[in-house]
């Protein structure tokens, strides 16, 4: 049988379960601007987005509030689960004020922070490039990547370091995205930096590890910069022969001894992530080592001038020893640039005034040749000089005996009459 409601009993039911919802909004805690508040997304918008706040309240999100730097309210849909901060208790249309963008902001911090510690490789999407590096986006938040966290792949060699042509590069890579790690990240300051490399480094672990310091690699040269040349080899394995670890000798330009395409072997010098410093002079004995055996202090030598600058010139003895000839050794009196006595190309005496093996140096001076010059023609005028007077000496010494002679022969004449 059918329980009936009577007229009387609704009445006094429906007082209650006004109680019952007034009790329930009591419980509820009404929200303060600045507070994060949770919903669900009731209806999307162009410009807006209206949200219902536990059921007893509707949030409108609108504007520039839309913005959202961790990208996750990008491709909102009604059903949604959202966090919003509170601008406004109640706003011209008696609704809660709502944004994305102060929640966000927060939220995308929070998560570059996470990710960072995690040692996370997330995708960026490259939106622009200066002449020190990239910028990236990851979400609503923008970071740098400096030049030098670029992989070799990315990395702009341009001959002579040439700012406008690497600019011309990392432009090329706009509207790309790369695989990266985040490096650092600070909200108070706003930065992110991001790295390729480390990204990179990660994936490569395995296959850096398969090498040692110590050992021999031979490859094919990649690149070459002012500061040095890249070899591939072994597995998409790229190191670096740093312009001093080229030869023994001094070396101005690395293109003047190295060119892309030639095969070349190297010694693994040191390893560090995911880069590895290269030798080819370590495959070679050091021509310092026996210099005594060729040279010595005092000796006079030639030498070609390879390089003038404001304190000497870089002078080649032979294809393994340069020596330096400062300026204050090149001429006895004073010059102002050693190109007042001295011409790149030409071939001059020199005297070896310094030898350091330890050091790899050798000092040079043409003065200490005329110096020297200078004594024997001062000795040669004190010996022609000394000859002369004991010439004198001697003619004077004569010339009394003959006349002592003489006057002996008259005195001892008239003795014999």
């Amino acid at each position: 049988m059918t329980k009936t409601t009577t007229k009387s009993e609704e009445k006094q039911s429906s007082p209650q379960k006004m109680a019952d919802l007034l009790n329930a909004l009591k419980e509820q805690k009404i929200p303060v601007p600045g507070e994060l508040v949770e919903g669900t997304v009731i209806n999307v918008g162009k410009n807006e987005v209206m949200i219902d706040i536990g059921g007893y309240a509707i949030g409108i999100v609108r504007g520039k509030e839309l913005e959202d730097e961790s990208g996750e309210y990008s491709d909102l849909k009604v059903g949604d689960k959202v966090q919003a901060t509170v601008l406004e208790l109640e706003n011209e249309k008696g609704a809660l004020e709502l944004s994305f963008r102060q929640a966000g902001h927060q939220k995308a911090w929070d998560n570059l922070e996470k990710m960072k510690k995690d040692g996370t490789i997330i995708k960026a999407k490259i939106v622009d490039a200066n002449k020190g590096g990239l910028m990236c986006k990851i979400g609503g938040v923008v970071g740098f990547m400096p030049v030098s966290q670029l992989t070799p792949e990315h990395y702009p060699r341009v001959e002579g370091g040439d700012k406008n042509k690497i600019l011309e590069i990392l432009k090329g890579y706009v509207n790309q995205e790369f695989e990266v790690k985040i490096i650092d990240v600070d909200e108070r300051e706003e930065k992110l930096i991001l790295s390729e490399r480390a990204a990179w480094e990660e994936k490569q672990k395995d296959i850096i590890s398969q090498y040692k310091v110590g050992q021999i690699v031979e490859g094919v040269v990649t690149g070459v910069v002012d500061f040095g040349a890249f070899i591939e080899f072994g597995e998409e394995m790229e190191g670096l022969i740093h312009i001093s670890e080229l030869a023994w000798q001094r070396i101005d330009n690395p293109r003047d001894f190295i060119k892309v395409g030639d095969k070349v072997k190297a010694k693994i010098i040191d390893i560090e992530g995911s880069k590895i410093s290269l030798s080819i002079k370590a495959l070679q004995e050091d021509p310092w080592k026996n210099i005594h055996k060729k040279y010595k202090v005092g000796d006079k030598v030639k030498g070609k001038v390879l390089k003038l600058n404001d304190f000497g010139a870089f002078v080649e003895l032979d294809k393994d020893i340069h020596g330096l000839a400062h300026i204050s050794e090149l001429s006895d009196y004073p010059i102002q640039s050693p190109a007042e006595v001295l011409e790149i190309g030409q071939t001059y005496d020199f005297k070896i005034v310094s030898l350091e093996p330890s050091e790899h140096r050798l000092g040079l001076s043409i003065k200490a040749l005329k110096e020297k010059s200078n004594k024997t023609e001062e000795k040669d005028k004190t010996a022609k000089k000394e000859t002369k007077e004991k010439d004198e000496t001697k003619t004077s010494k004569e010339e009394t005996k003959d006349k002592q002679e003489k006057e002996e022969n008259k005195e001892e004449k008239p003795d014999k009459q």
